[in-house]
Order: C-alpha cells, then sequence, then structure tokens
C-alpha cells in the first residue's frame, strides 16, 4: 500500500510548532518534507526535556518526524542558492517567517515562482498582510489573546487567562494541511500553483466564533456574542462522592429522561426548568448546578456502572499522564514505540486518521540537525565539492 501523498515534495522552513506540526502531517501522509533550517537549527530543538545534552528536546521530537534536515545559512549567497536549488524540485513550500522577513531573504512567492513557475507558496504567521497587523510578530499566547480565547476564561474564571494548550498554533496547523492539500488537489487538476496565506489570528476568530457568534450573528444584532451553555459558571466535570472526577452531559431530552429515571428524579423531568433542550439552554446555570448536586451523591465507579451502557455521554476525566495507559488509546495502538539513532527509545502518536487503501504512517523518526544536508544537496545536482567548501565556511550543517 502507498500513502496519500507519495511523490509529493514539502519544503518546509518554519520553526516552533505551527510549522513544524503542519509539516509534519503533510509528512505522516506520505510526503518527502525537506526541514530547511538555519545552522543554529528549529529553536524547540532546545525546548523541553533531553537526554544525551542532545539538541533533540522532547518538544521538538513530538513536531518533527517524517522529515529530513538540511541546516543552512540562507543569509549567505551560496546557503539560499543551495535552498533554491531544494525549492526547485519541490511541490509545495511551507514557511512561518513574517512577510517583510521573507523578502528580505529574496524567498517571498515571487521570487520562488520565478524559479518554480508551479510551485503552492503556502506562508503562516501572527496576521493577514492585507490588515493593519500584517507584519506584527505573533505568538500562541498573543493570538489567544487577540482573538477572544484569553477574555472567554474571564466569563468562566473571572479573568481572562490563557488556555495551558497551545490551541492557536496546533488549530492553524491543520489548517495549513488543509489549505495545501486543496491546493494540490488544484493544482493536479490545472497544473497551476499559488500563493496561500494562513494568518493565526484571522483562522482563530473563525475557529472561535462559529459558535460564539451567537446574537452576533444577525444585523442589527439580536444579543451579544458568546455560546451562553458554553460559559456556564457551572459547566466543568463534577466531583464525585469520593472526591473524584467525572464528564456527565445529559444534553439531549433523551439523555435527560434517562438520566432523571436512573438516579431516582424523575421529577427533574418533568420540572418546567427542564422540560426540553430549548428551556434547560435558558436555565443553563441552574440544570448544571442540579446536575453535579446529584453527581456528588455517588461514587465515580458507581456512576460508571450506572451510566455506563446507557446513551448518556459520559467519561472518566483523566490526566496528561493517563492517556499513555488509557484501554482505548492502548488496544487501537495509538502510541507506539521506536528506537532512536542518538535518543534511544521513544514514544510517539501515531497518526489519529485511519485510511483502508493509503495509511498514514510514521516512516522515518525525527532527524538530528544537518542529518541530510549532504544527501539532499548531492540529490538537487549540487557537487561534493561545493558541498565541502560551504561545510569549511559554516554555511551548512552537516552531521554523520
Amino acid at each position: 500500500m502507498t500513502t496519500p501523498l507519495a511523490g509529493i515534495r514539502v519544503v518546509e522552513m518554519t520553526s516552533v510548532v505551527l510549522g513544524p506540526y503542519a509539516c509534519q502531517m503533510l509528512g505522516d501522509l506520505g510526503a518527502d518534507v525537506i526541514k530547511i533550517e538555519p545552522i543554529g537549527g528549529d529553536t524547540n530543538r532546545n525546548l523541553g526535556p533531553h537526554r544525551n545534552n542532545s539538541d533533540m528536546s522532547a518538544l521538538f521530537l513530538t513536531c518533527n518526524r517524517n522529515k529530513r534536515s538540511v541546516s543552512l545559512d540562507l543569509k549567505s549567497s551560496r546557503g539560499k542558492a543551495a535552498a533554491m536549488e531544494i525549492i526547485k524540485t519541490s511541490d509545495v513550500v511551507v514557511h512561518n517567517f513574517r512577510p517583510a522577513a521573507m523578502k528580505r531573504l529574496g524567498l517571498d512567492y515571487e521570487c520562488i515562482k520565478a524559479v518554480n513557475p508551479e510551485v503552492i507558496y503556502c506562508a503562516t504567521y501572527g496576521y493577514s498582510k492585507k490588515g493593519p497587523y500584517g507584519d506584527k510578530g505573533a505568538l500562541d499566547d498573543s493570538i489567544q489573546a487577540a482573538s477572544g480565547i484569553a477574555m472567554l476564561q474571564s466569563m468562566v474564571g473571572g479573568e481572562p487567562r490563557y488556555l495551558p494548550t497551545i490551541i492557536a498554533d496546533k488549530t492553524t496547523a491543520l489548517m495549513v494541511v488543509q489549505a495545501v492539500l486543496a491546493a494540490l488537489f488544484h493544482k493536479q487538476r490545472s497544473g497551476e500553483g499559488q500563493e496561500i496565506e494562513v494568518p493565526m489570528f484571522e483562522s482563530m476568530v473563525s475557529f472561535m466564533m462559529t459558535e460564539h457568534l451567537w446574537g452576533q450573528t444577525f444585523e442589527p444584532p439580536i444579543g451579544k456574542a458568546g455560546y451562553v451553555r458554553l460559559t456556564a459558571k457551572h459547566r466543568r466535570p463534577y466531583k464525585t462522592l469520593d472526591g473524584q472526577y467525572l464528564a456527565v452531559l445529559p444534553y439531549w431530552d433523551n439523555h435527560w429522561e434517562t438520566f432523571c429515571r436512573l438516579c431516582g428524579r424523575e421529577e427533574l423531568a418533568a420540572d418546567s426548568r427542564f422540560t426540553d433542550m430549548a428551556t434547560r439552554l435558558k436555565n443553563i446555570d441552574e440544570s448544571y448546578r442540579v446536575t453535579g448536586e446529584i453527581i456528588s451523591s455517588r461514587s465515580r465507579a458507581d456512576w460508571v456502572e450506572l451510566l455506563g451502557d446507557t446513551n448518556v455521554p459520559m467519561m472518566v476525566v483523566n490526566t496528561l499522564d493517563d492517556l499513555i495507559t488509557d484501554p482505548q488509546l492502548v488496544e487501537s495502538g495509538f502510541w507506539q514505540e521506536f528506537d532512536h539513532s542518538t535518543e534511544g527509545r521513544i514514544r510517539m502518536s501515531s497518526p489519529p486518521i485511519n485510511f483502508s487503501k493509503t495509511p498514514a504512517a510514521i516512516g522515518s523518526l525525527p532527524p538530528r540537525l544537518g542529518e541530510h544536508s549532504a544527501e539532499v544537496l548531492l540529490e538537487v545536482g549540487m557537487s561534493q565539492s561545493v558541498i565541502d567548501s560551504m561545510l569549511d565556511s559554516k554555511e551548512v550543517k552537516i552531521v554523520n
């Protein structure tokens, strides 16, 4: 069996998480991803737990499998020329530099289109260049602030807070993959490449306001923005009698009826505050409060036994460490272990999408900085003598 993107070459010029995670997904789908890194490497190589004092941190390892690393000084003439030779052979270029920076390097779309007219050029950064924020820098926290995510927390917690996950990076990465796949489909039909812009801010506002546009959906508005069920102060995992936590959501009418019957509170099904989804939404804080009181009356094990085989959505609340041994993930083979050439035994999550004909796969482990520099440069026609000369002048990094 082959992979969905077999034969597609992607040049990645990104760092941190957004670009590396997006390009890792393309690599999982079978693309030949060539990661062009500066001589010092992706900044995330040194962020997080390390083994062997290497530049292979935990965060780098989780975002950079299925890639080949080429380390070049793009500010040098030969380093840039080498990058252009690689780009000439590529189908897709993905970068997360700000527009002005790529223009200064001579790696903007017009320059790259001149050497590869059919290229798909995907730029992903903080804000669309069509607006006044176009050349601002951005990291996940600043995008959480700008897009309303941080202030959304104040509606339930009393003050703005960042989510403890890099939601903007990872969500925008999914949009990068969507955009690249759509552009590849267009290119297959038409032969045309194109420039793509995937800005974090606009991506996250689109993501957030799908449900939270709410009353602002209409013009003039018929209410404030904010989906009231999600901002209810009692919406949280429920604490059980034994001090553990459970997610229980008797959401639809048949869920609510089943829940009330099984817990011996049939009168709540007929309560005028809770008779159907619309009335429960109008009284959402009270609905959540009452549900929480009921859940606190029994142990978690009792609730799992009572509700486990019913239609009522219910799950235990996992810690991050619990996920390593979660029965669903273990039985489905989600976690895979490999022996890395320098890092020893490492754990990785499998590609989460299952294809019956063209499965995604972990074909190669995250590369050391410059591990494939010589290999790739020779592939694109550079001579060994030029590569050796660039190595001497520190315009390329090569590890054996």
